[in-house]
């Protein structure tokens, strides 16, 4: 069988399938490591599969984040703080090469500088047209992100389009940085903004509808002069869209499966996309080697009911975000609750899911 793209979906599904006994070649069209924006915050169940490929966590973690600072809009700051360290900072291009080296070592033979531009499928298997030449394999895994050929292909629809803007910027000195990072609940309807610490780094975001693109790109600016961040220093500095898929959406098309980002697999609310990358790679990879038709149930039970509590949170967080930071900032135990959803001791359709938190949604038009 065939991946495309290493990261974290693809090479996900390359050791799965690899793993199963399946003669596995990863395809990616650029050389590793390479510099791949993403917030690089590791919530519970990221770390759970990054440790279940074999990866250990501890050499990647450039800092764990014990304190979060909420801002809202910017202003009204308060921190909280943990009993210890809970959100491990990683850079993408680190953890991608860690985890493609678990692939390779489980059997699966890494191809770079391979860049698929067509699919077709005949005879009961997937012939990808590459740039050198024609690859066929049994079954296909497209794991090639938010632009992807595979999900073209195989008619991913997605129902909401974001759009991220994001640098890295060196660490100002003395800033307070180091083990903290900050929450900004933005003016943009359905938008935040982030600051994660990475030692001599810090990674600066912001996220919203991309249908409102000159607003985020306002709400980006002035979250970086709020925090006397020059952008003009930073190492990189960027834009890229994330896409959710509709509940409907085809995963799976005769013999190709799309997985992560490629699939519009990620929580809609806060756009977390790590842990849904590698847990449906990992399910696209074992279900391509002994019955492709099972994948798309088997991601609606592992991923369905975060995603649709996620609806839900975004919903009732566009209508009314300066609410969700009072709640945060005065109701006893939500500080609790935050740390156990990032730290993976709960998540949110399980909180979703309690009578209480429900109807507070309800409430709040989600």
């Amino acid at each position: 069988m065939a991946v495309v793209g290493a990261g974290p979906a693809g090479a996900a599904a390359a050791q799965a399938a690899a793993r199963a006994g399946a003669r596995t070649v990863l395809l990616e069209r650029e050389d590793l490591p390479r510099y791949k924006r993403c917030g690089g915050g590791l919530i519970g169940a990221s770390q759970a599969a990054v440790a279940a490929a074999g990866v250990d966590l501890g050499p990647l973690a450039l800092d764990r984040v014990d304190r979060v600072t909420f801002t809202c809009n910017s202003r009204a700051g308060f921190t909280r703080r943990s009993d210890g360290a809970f959100l491990p900072m990683v850079l993408r291009s680190q953890l991608d090469a860690a985890l493609v080296r678990a692939a390779t070592d489980a059997g699966a033979e890494l191809r770079t500088g391979v860049t698929v531009t067509d699919y077709a499928q005949r005879d009961g298997r997937v012939v990808l047209q590459t740039r050198s030449g024609e690859v066929s394999a049994g079954a296909v895994v497209g794991a090639d992100g938010s632009s992807s050929r595979a999900a073209q292909h195989v008619g991913v629809v997605c129902e909401q389009v974001d759009l991220g803007l994001e640098a890295e910027l060196p660490t100002p000195a003395g800033a307070g940085w180091s083990g903290r990072a900050l929450l900004d609940w933005g003016p943009v309807p359905g938008s935040y903004g982030w600051v994660f610490p990475k030692g001599d780094t810090l990674t600066v975001g912001v996220i919203g509808d991309r249908a409102h693109g000159p607003a985020v790109r306002a709400y980006y600016e002035h979250l970086l002069r709020a925090l006397d961040l020059d952008l003009r220093t930073a190492v990189q500095d960027g834009g890229h869209l994330t896409r959710v898929r509709s509940p409907s959406s085809p995963l799976v098309r005769g013999r190709v499966l799309v997985a992560g980002d490629a699939a519009g697999l990620l929580e809609p609310w806060t756009r977390e996309g790590i842990s849904f990358a590698l847990r449906s790679g990992a399910l696209a990879g074992a279900a391509a080697t002994d019955d492709v038709s099972s994948y798309p149930s088997a991601v609606a039970a592992a991923l369905g009911p975060e995603m649709a509590a996620g609806r839900r949170a975004l919903a009732a967080y566009t209508r009314h975000p300066r609410l969700v930071h009072e709640v945060v900032r005065t109701l006893p135990g939500v500080w609790g609750l935050f740390h156990r959803l990032v730290s993976g001791q709960t998540s949110l359709d399980r909180q979703v899911e309690r009578r209480s938190v429900s109807a507070m949604i309800r409430v709040l038009g989600g």
